[in-house]
Formats: structure tokens, C-alpha cells, sequence
């Protein structure tokens, strides 16, 4: 009887800390309009950052493809757009 006691004891303290912590989500949490203004005021919602994402990522793999394919120290590069003399590793004029 002593272990039934104690068992249920136990279920109704984590129950009633689920419920609590439950709650607190629930408060906590944004509902629909709110939501939908913190997702506009997040960054990359607007055209013009994405695009400027998209050809930051572009750049980065070009230069890592570039990076794969030679056997020039592309770290060394001062001119990361302009592929081969830029940099030390490279050939000078």
C-alpha cells in the first residue's frame, strides 16, 4: 500500500509539473499575428537580401570548386573574384 502511495505520489508531481511547464509554453508562445510580424521582421525575408545571399553563396562555392579542382594556395588570393594571378601562391607578371 506504502509503494501505491508513493507511486502515485510521484505521477501526480511530474504530472503537475508537465502541466506547469505546459502552461508556460503556451504563455510564452507567439500566436498568429505576432508570429507572422516576427517572421517578416526577420533577416532574409526581403527579396533583395536573398538574392544578395544566394550570390554570397554562389561566390563561396566557385571559389571552393576552384579550390578542389588546383593546386594553388587559393587562401593566399588578395582578389577572391578574379580567379589565378591574385594571390602569392600564384604566378607574377
Amino acid at each position: 500500500m506504502q509503494s501505491l502511495r508513493k507511486m502515485l505520489m510521484t505521477v501526480a508531481v511530474l504530472g503537475a509539473g508537465a502541466g506547469v511547464g505546459y502552461a508556460l509554453l503556451v504563455i510564452v508562445t507567439p500566436r498568429g499575428q505576432r508570429k507572422q510580424e516576427m517572421l517578416k521582421e526577420m533577416p532574409l525575408q526581403d527579396p533583395l537580401s536573398r538574392d544578395e545571399m544566394a550570390r554570397t553563396t554562389q561566390l563561396v562555392m566557385d571559389v571552393l570548386k576552384e579550390a578542389a579542382t588546383t593546386q594553388e594556395n587559393v587562401a593566399w588570393r588578395k582578389n577572391w573574384i578574379v580567379g589565378g594571378e591574385g594571390g602569392k601562391g600564384g604566378k607574377s607578371a
